[in-house]
């Protein structure tokens, strides 16, 4: 039986949590950092269990973006998996639905930065590349081109007007910006 539950991460206890960790660090290996796995943290949590196990995971964390002159609530999309030997069944899709809800619930905009391999999912249901360029506000004011993340980040439209040609600024973070 296939079960999909959402819940903050202050809703999930150790376990939980550990066994989402696991499960990022499975699918992604060395690709995934540390600090990856905290950008996951802070917002709410899609997990897809079947018969009890653990087999998907994405998360929607809170963050704010400008574009054409207006800062943007933004749900961030941050840990999307799904195991080796789940992958191919529609578990993905069921947790893009997921987090596209919550986006659309609650943010301006919805924004991730999709892997190579991932393009093509992203783009079948419904998220936008960015085909402008991108920037970062840095942590003392300004902003800092981020050419090596273009082609790369995808959002979905909320009730801000966007012009996907233009200029997409992230907040700054610790670790990967995008």
């Amino acid at each position: 039986m296939i079960e999909l539950l959402t819940a903050r991460t202050a809703e999930l206890d150790a376990s939980a949590l550990a066994e989402a960790r696991a499960l990022l660090f499975e699918v992604f290996g060395a690709d995934l950092t540390d600090a990856d796995w905290e950008h996951a943290l802070g917002g709410v949590h899609a997990l897809l269990r079947e018969d009890g196990v653990l087999i998907g995971h994405a998360a929607v964390v809170p963050r704010f973006f400008r574009h054409d002159g207006r800062q943007l609530r933004t749900g961030y999309v941050e840990g999307v998996a799904v195991r080796a030997d789940r992958q191919g069944r529609g578990h993905g899709s069921v947790l893009m639905g997921s987090v596209a809800g919550l986006v659309r619930g609650g943010y301006e905009l919805g924004a991730l930065s999709a892997s190579d391999a991932a393009v093509e999912f992203y783009g079948n249901r419904g998220w936008q590349r960015w085909d402008g360029l991108l920037s970062a506000a840095t942590r003392y004011g300004g902003e800092r081109p981020t050419p090596d993340d273009e082609g790369g980040v995808f959002v979905l439209p909320g009730t801000a007007p966007l012009d996907v040609t233009g200029l997409l600024t992230c907040d700054w973070r610790t670790g990967d910006l995008w």
